[in-house]
């Protein structure tokens, strides 16, 4: 009999904190948001930040206080707008953006200072003298972005990565992994110089022949001054480009391309 009452007095008791804990859920419990958890459900979960905020939880929550605009969601696409802008009883426009990886020294146009034998990867390379590259600049073509994108839409071609900008939904995570700083996002359909190098001429061209030279015929034969030379590097405004390829056809190094 004393283990039955035991037992009994343990199952009153649980069945009373039970119901002590479920009342103070209802009375102090944090209330859900259902328009913000559509908004997340709406969400491709991919939480890069390049919607600005901290990751989907964040921008969901933005969303559904208006605070913050449909279309940033650039993983997301089309669809993710089209769901988010229903939901809310809105309209907006998709923000686009591919990556850009800032260099074209790929295996024959770029030296090579040192020999590197370790784990391939482009940040155990880096600390090694900064990588092999000889131009410190360079992509040092070990592949941590492409192991960074959950689309495939960057591989690496004779030593450099190459981004397919028709599988890129510019979600910016090869950009975080690159450690030399050298993979952007850009609005698409305009034109990108590969090379990030600020290097005079000669310097440039001891170490990659691919390399901007900042010659300015790219800049002289531009129709809407789209692009500069700055700090010996032919720099892009995308705000003022319109894509035409002047200046990847005037381009002596050949390493301006549209993309």
């Amino acid at each position: 009999m004393d283990v039955l009452w035991a037992t009994l007095l343990l199952l009153g008791l649980g069945l009373l904190c039970g119901l002590l804990l479920s009342l103070a859920s209802r009375l102090w419990g944090v209330k859900k948001n259902e328009l913000e958890e559509a908004l997340r459900e709406a969400l491709p979960g991919v939480n890069c930040g390049v919607c600005g905020y901290a990751g989907c939880d964040a921008y969901a929550a933005a969303l559904a206080k208006r605070e913050a605009p449909v279309g940033r969601c650039t993983p997301g696409g089309q669809e993710t707008l089209d769901k988010t802008a229903a939901l809310l009883g809105v309209t907006g426009a998709l923000v686009e953006q591919v990556a850009v990886v800032r260099c074209g020294g790929c295996d024959e146009k770029a030296t090579k200072k040192l020999d590197f034998v370790g784990t391939p990867s482009c940040k155990a390379a880096m600390l090694l003298f900064g990588g092999d590259k000889g131009c410190a600049y360079g992509c040092l073509g070990y592949g941590d972005c492409v192991a960074g994108c959950d689309y495939h839409a960057i591989a690496l071609e004779n030593g450099v990565a190459k981004v397919d900008p028709t599988l890129c939904r510019g979600c910016g995570l090869c950009a975080a992994t690159c450690p030399k700083d050298i993979i952007v996002l850009a609005k698409p359909q305009k034109a990108a110089v590969l090379c990030h190098s600020p290097q005079a001429a000669k310097a440039q061209r001891a170490v990659c022949t691919a390399g901007c030279i900042a010659c300015g015929k790219c800049q002289k034969v531009c129709p809407t001054a789209a692009i500069a030379v700055q700090n010996n590097l032919a720099v892009v405004n995308d705000a003022l480009c319109d894509g035409c390829g002047a200046c990847a056809a005037a381009c002596p190094a050949k390493c301006i391309t549209l993309f």
